[in-house]
């Protein structure tokens, strides 16, 4: 096993560095970063081209490529553009603001979405399993965005009605949270609709991926043979059928993990979190380069290590895997 995790860390390397260098080209070729100074007639030639220069815009895109890795291996990933503000800093800070709700909502999901899938396989083409299937049909169906707005003009009214303050609607945290208990409960109403949001949707493909996977077990032979040899249901779900019915699940959910830490930028736009996707749409709209691609290097490495741990997984959920 420890040979294996090696050889995945070393293959991820390569894989990384390509991924770097594709999308620093991608982000500087996708337009002028110094657009604005260039049209601005208050700036003077000479210091437009030493900000051109600080930047080493001015040089060939290999080289600048070469001056940017440097600087997010040794200065955290350098300076903005404009205002000469630290990169990572800032990515640190609103990294662990998105985790904070986006850690809540997976582990949620996952375990509503694994019972609920698991329920409904044993209980196939009952009321329950009828019910939970419609209601995740229309949970894939649900955008995220519309969903977030709608949870905003539930607890609005809710407020305006009965003047009763459970969620805030949008903000990290109130001007004054306080400490211990209180910070820990104004924080915990700051992020529950974008968690409910998240769950919701999360909660609709776990349950039915969970539910093919358990009916897919149930049927099979070694199933059929241990009910044969006088175990007890419970013990033949749990044991046999249960944790080789969560391997698949596995795959999707370090997948997801990736997706939905990308996929926050709607979410926290919605609800104006001072978080990863926030702060990368403030980067887009400053025509900041910088921060963008620091921005999709952390979720690619993020993508890349769930892949790994899902890898490594596989061989504690299935004794069969074997990595030699």
């Amino acid at each position: 096993m420890l040979t294996y995790i090696i050889r995945r860390v070393l293959y991820s390397i390569p894989v990384l560095v390509a991924t770097s260098f594709l999308i620093f080209t991608f982000v500087s070729i996708s337009g002028d970063p110094l657009g604005r100074l260039r049209a601005n007639p208050n700036i003077s030639q000479q210091r437009f081209h030493a900000i051109e220069h600080s930047k080493n815009l001015d040089r060939p895109i290999v080289v600048r490529y070469g001056y940017w890795v440097h600087d997010a291996v040794t200065n955290q990933f350098g300076t903005t553009l404009f205002g000469q503000r630290k990169i990572w800093p800032d990515l640190q800070r609103v990294m662990g603001h998105t985790l904070q709700f986006v850690l809540t909502a997976i582990i949620l999901s996952v375990l509503i979405g694994v019972a609920i899938g698991v329920y409904s396989a044993l209980r196939q083409y009952s009321p329950f399993d009828y019910a939970t299937t419609t209601i995740s049909f229309v949970g894939f169906a649900t955008p995220v965005f519309w969903l977030a707005l709608m949870l905003q003009v539930v607890v609005v009214n809710i407020f305006l009605k009965w003047h009763v303050r459970v969620f805030y609607t949008s903000g990290l945290s109130s001007p004054f949270p306080g400490h211990g208990l209180h910070w820990l409960m104004d924080r915990v109403q700051h992020l529950a609709l974008p968690v409910i949001a998240l769950c919701i949707l999360g909660v609709a493909g776990y349950s039915r991926y969970m539910r093919a996977s358990m009916l897919e077990v149930l049927n099979s032979d070694y199933v059929r043979t241990a009910r044969a040899k006088g175990l007890i249901e419970r013990r033949v779900v749990m044991k046999h059928a249960f944790r080789n019915a969560l391997i698949p699940l596995i795959t999707l959910v370090a997948l997801d993990f990736g997706a939905i830490f990308a996929g926050a930028v709607v979410t926290e736009t919605i609800f104006t979190l001072d978080g990863m996707g926030f702060y990368f749409i403030n980067a887009l709209q400053a025509s900041d380069p910088y921060p963008v691609m620091a921005w999709l290097m952390v979720v690619a490495t993020m993508v890349i290590a769930f892949n790994l741990i899902a890898d490594i997984l596989y061989g504690v959920f299935d004794p069969r895997i074997r990595y030699d």
